[in-house]
């Protein structure tokens, strides 16, 4: 079953000069129940922007999406209880306690206060919360937040997870830490679309991949048949040739 459904994506900006700049370009991909999908560029190539209109936080200028069948548009509710969105930068609550934004947001979701202090209690324990679940959010290294925030967003248990640069500037023990969830969730059959800078993670993670560049999905599948496509091993090298690189390099410094 396609859990995710991305069809014909399109987002215009205004530019300094007057005229649009196409930060996505039709932008077309589907995913799996149980798979993890990494959507995979440089930066300023529209992943974010792809991501967020996935997930209902920005409207697409044209085209549209699914999650687990809902429409993204005309279903927002819907696509809600369906969804944890996690990003490298999304905000705590600063004077709240991890436990008791876990209980909070547990509540949000309808859970009764006996249910939310239990599901709070198993993340805590789960994505090792223990030593720092009682002070402030504010006091909280990076690493312990980025662990909060992926508490936050499984707190409802949603079978799709997006995932905006989790990893980004975090010690290797919270790296691991966030990586080794994010494959026992896809285990559990959760759908997962992953968006990282460190593409030795998306080797080792991804099921099937999407490369986007200046907006456009420029190659896509598994790892295996990327390599086959282009006669190269490393993912880094596989996306350089595709975008022909090494030729924009010489026209760049000519």
């Amino acid at each position: 079953m396609d859990m995710v459904i991305a069809d014909n994506l399109v987002k215009t900006f205004p530019a300094p000069d007057g005229k649009e700049k196409r930060a996505v370009d039709g932008l077309t991909f589907r995913v799996g129940e149980g798979q993890i999908y990494g959507l995979l560029g440089p930066n300023g190539a529209g992943k974010t922007t792809s991501l967020r209109m996935l997930s209902g936080l920005m409207a697409p200028t044209s085209g549209g999406a699914m999650l687990a069948g809902y429409d993204v548009a005309t279903q927002p509710q819907e696509v809600k209880r369906v969804l944890g969105f996690l990003t490298a930068n999304t905000g705590l609550y600063q004077r709240l306690t991890p436990r008791e934004l876990l209980v909070y947001f547990a509540q949000l979701h309808g859970m009764n206060k006996l249910e939310a202090f239990d599901k709070a209690d198993h993340l805590i324990e789960w994505l090792g919360l223990t030593d720092f679940a009682a002070l402030r959010c504010g006091a909280l290294s990076t690493g312990q937040k980025q662990r909060v925030n992926i508490a936050r967003a499984l707190i409802a248990d949603p079978p799709i997870l997006i995932m905006d640069e989790p990893t980004l500037g975090l010690d290797v023990l919270s790296n691991r830490i966030i990586l080794e969830y994010i494959k026992r969730e896809r285990d559990r059959g959760k759908t997962i679309i992953l968006s990282t800078h460190y593409l030795d993670e998306a080797e080792d993670m991804c099921d099937n991949i999407g490369l986007i560049y200046d907006g456009t999905l420029v190659a896509e599948g598994t790892l295996e048949s990327l390599r086959a496509s282009t006669d190269e091993q490393r993912l880094s090298n596989i996306f350089l040739k595709i975008i022909h690189a090494s030729e924009k390099v010489e026209a760049a410094i000519a």
